[in-house]
């Protein structure tokens, strides 16, 4: 009988950290990256056997999942990762645009020097990365990028309701910038943006902020449709 394929990768145990806490963020980076994917049903065996866990939080994490609206419970059916409609999509999007552009805003009035440096040598990593063909290492630096643009604008209430879509945002970003040459095109988005905030051009850094958002929902959209298109001719 052929061995079946993981699902997930064993977790490392971390003695500091409670396993529930551990099982959690493993599925729920495996929904954000795709490696879960969209429709998938979860069976909490089989999850606990790939993990090296017991089913007990493997069930917590599935419930916890459930309450992001990264996991839908089925009744008689059981567990499946969450199918964003378009509708939810184009929300989402809407959404972060608005809120880009506003941390964005803010960033250039309030953003410190050194915050403007470590935004610099990140996007030398990111150039790197790109060049290394290392989409998940650009993928953790973009995320970082926006994080620490939300930082800089010093307003929590803003940084907390992003962080409410930082799921549903980690997953468009592995989509987006997994688009043939998304990711240099990012990457000079993000030298503008930040060429603008350092600046203090709060004005021009929303506009390109903005900008920035749209042109990711297009290579999502892009992606889904080269997607669609590849299952079309198969």
């Amino acid at each position: 009988m052929p061995k079946r394929e993981r699902l997930v990768e064993p977790i490392q145990l971390d003695s500091y950290r409670p396993l529930r806490d551990l099982v959690f963020e493993t599925l729920r980076e495996a929904i954000a990256s795709g490696q879960l994917s969209p429709g998938q049903r979860l069976m909490e065996l089989q999850l606990a056997d790939d993990l090296g866990v017991s089913r007990t939080p493997v069930r917590e994490a599935i419930r916890k999942l459930e309450l992001e609206g990264l996991v839908v419970m089925v009744p008689r059916k059981g567990a499946y990762v969450a199918e964003l409609s378009m509708k939810d999509m184009v929300e989402v999007f809407e959404m972060r645009a608005a809120l880009d552009a506003l941390a964005a805003s803010l960033a250039a009035e309030r953003i410190t020097e050194d915050e403007i440096e470590f935004l610099e040598r990140l996007l030398v990593e990111i150039r790197d990365f790109i060049a290394c063909e290392d989409l998940e290492a650009c993928i953790q630096a973009d995320t970082t990028f926006h994080e620490r643009l939300y930082e800089a604008s010093r307003n929590m209430r803003l940084a907390q309701t992003i962080a409410n879509l930082r799921e549903q945002i980690q997953l468009f970003r592995t989509t987006s910038l997994g688009r043939p040459g998304r990711m240099t095109s990012a990457l000079e988005e993000h030298r503008q943006i930040l060429e603008a905030i350092s600046q203090r051009n709060a004005k021009l850094a929303q506009k390109l902020a903005y900008q920035h958002i749209e042109r990711a929902e297009a290579a999502f959209m892009r992606k889904l449709e080269d997607k669609e298109r590849g299952e079309g001719k198969a």
